[in-house]
């Protein structure tokens, strides 16, 4: 495949550290392609456990605990335990935000996170990965269209100290000094893409560079209030323009004050260092001629050093309806240690988070639209609890729950959403498992097997 790239774009890269642009077209138009995936530590462990018909683990990656490459990519779509949340698909580069949030945050010490521009979900489920469990997420879309497909991978993920959210950045000016860390994977450009999307290059032009790095502009200075003093802003792009780059750094620094911070790196990872023009910000980037990934830039930048008097301390009275003692106890048996969570009711639909977030829901009621917290039980309907698929998921569902165990072409039948059999003695709710992991809910009656897996979820292909 001969991908051509437009000159005015490798002109644009001349003289930028890092850019060999004989290597650079070679690697563009060798149609070589690299596929990556990152294991749900709370789900899976280590790579070995992972099979697939037509692909193989070839190693880590190697900025990334949980990251592994695969020998060509195989047909995620048709494999169960995608679809349970065993694994997420990401672009092996941007897996580096671990090595950028770990060299800038206490990760032993509950944090609160914001990742603005969350959607897909790539960078969120590897924030949550990282975090203490008594640290708060906040996975924000600004686009409502792609807040679906973030709110589904979240909930694969399994996760309940996750908020997901559907705001424009400058909503957040009303959580002033809130989050300990920012992520902000800006809408660029998409130059950093061209190896795996060609369509992309068609879209490129010098002007729309131009107003990729206004909008990134916009988004930070919407977004920059909300970040406490001394917090972590780690700001990231899929364009290797240096006025969506570099010069965005020079402009943090310049106009808002921040401090750049360096990350340390392994040689034999081969991401160049940069600096800024104006203000010598560190940045690192990605080329897919030195590293085994796509292009990417990464920068990371503190707010200061001074801690002032958190404004979150602020207590709000909760919009949500508590569940009453007995609604509670018909509940609790679904959950394991249970006594950690609250629960509240939304449109009837019952929703547990962990207790230590209750009052970071309330103030985030006050300041935002929600679309998803926590963990979705189920509903109560004459004293039964009929279970949601997020619990079936999550990773706070009871150990004790019945479960069958089905081989591929069952799963799959049941992610199509097709009629299935199976012999047991089991009745009433049950959950479908593949390897041991929940793909979601059956009810066994006498006669048949009702199948809950969710319509909008199911595989149409065959």
């Amino acid at each position: 495949m001969y991908t051509h790239l437009p000159a005015p774009f490798l002109q644009s890269l001349e003289g930028i550290p890092g850019f060999d642009k004989a290597r650079f077209e070679d690697v563009h138009q060798s149609g070589e392609q690299v596929t990556s995936i990152r294991l749900n530590p709370a789900k899976i462990k280590g790579s070995r456990t992972l099979s697939f018909t037509d692909a193989a683990v070839q190693g880590n990656v190697p900025w990334s605990t949980d990251g592994y490459y695969l020998s060509q990519r195989p047909s995620f779509t048709l494999d169960p335990v995608f679809h349970a949340g065993a694994y997420y698909v990401q672009e092996a580069s941007s897996m580096f935000l671990e090595q950028a949030l770990q060299q800038t945050t206490d990760l032993s010490q509950p944090i609160k996170v914001l990742d603005l521009c969350a959607a897909p979900g790539g960078k969120s489920t590897l924030l949550q990965s990282l975090i203490h469990e008594k640290s708060l997420l906040v996975s924000n879309e600004l686009i409502k269209a792609r807040v679906n497909i973030l709110t589904e991978n979240i909930t694969k993920w399994g996760a309940a100290n996750v908020i997901v959210t559907n705001n424009d950045p400058q909503d957040f000016k009303r959580l002033e000094n809130y989050f300990d860390v920012i992520v902000v994977d800006a809408p660029c450009s998409g130059s950093g893409l061209f190896r795996k999307d060609a369509a992309a290059i068609e879209e490129w032009s010098p002007q729309n560079v131009t107003m990729c790095s206004q909008r990134q502009q916009r988004i930070l200075a919407g977004v920059l209030p909300a970040l406490k003093e001394g917090g972590s802003l780690i700001y990231s792009t899929c364009s290797y323009s240096e006025s969506e780059d570099e010069a965005i750094a020079d402009w943090l620094m310049g106009e808002h004050g921040l401090l750049s911070v360096a990350l340390n790196l392994k040689t034999h990872w081969q991401i160049v260092e940069t600096r800024s023009t104006l203000h010598n910000g560190y940045g690192y980037r990605f080329y897919p001629d030195k590293v085994e990934g796509e292009g990417f830039f990464i920068a990371a930048f503190t707010k200061g050093e001074k801690a002032i008097p958190q404004w979150h301390t602020i207590k709000y009275k909760s919009k949500s309806e508590r569940l009453v003692a007995k609604e509670i106890d018909i509940v609790k048996p679904f959950l394991k240690d249970a006594d950690n969570f609250f629960f509240i009711k939304q449109n009837e639909e019952v929703i547990a988070l962990p207790v230590h977030l209750e009052n970071d829901l309330a103030t985030i009621q006050h300041a935002l639209y929600i679309k998803k917290a926590g963990v979705k039980a189920g509903s109560i309907i004459r004293n039964e609890l009929i279970p949601d698929h997020e619990l079936a998921l999550s990773n706070i569902i009871s150990n004790t729950i019945s479960s069958i165990e089905v081989d591929k072409e069952t799963a799959l039948q049941y992610l199509r959403r097709q009629e299935i059999k199976t012999h047991t003695p089991l009745k009433g709710w049950v959950l479908l498992t593949r390897q041991h992991l929940p793909l979601g809910w059956v009810k066994i009656l006498p006669n048949r097997i009702n199948n809950y897996y969710p319509k909008d979820w199911r595989i149409l292909n065959k």
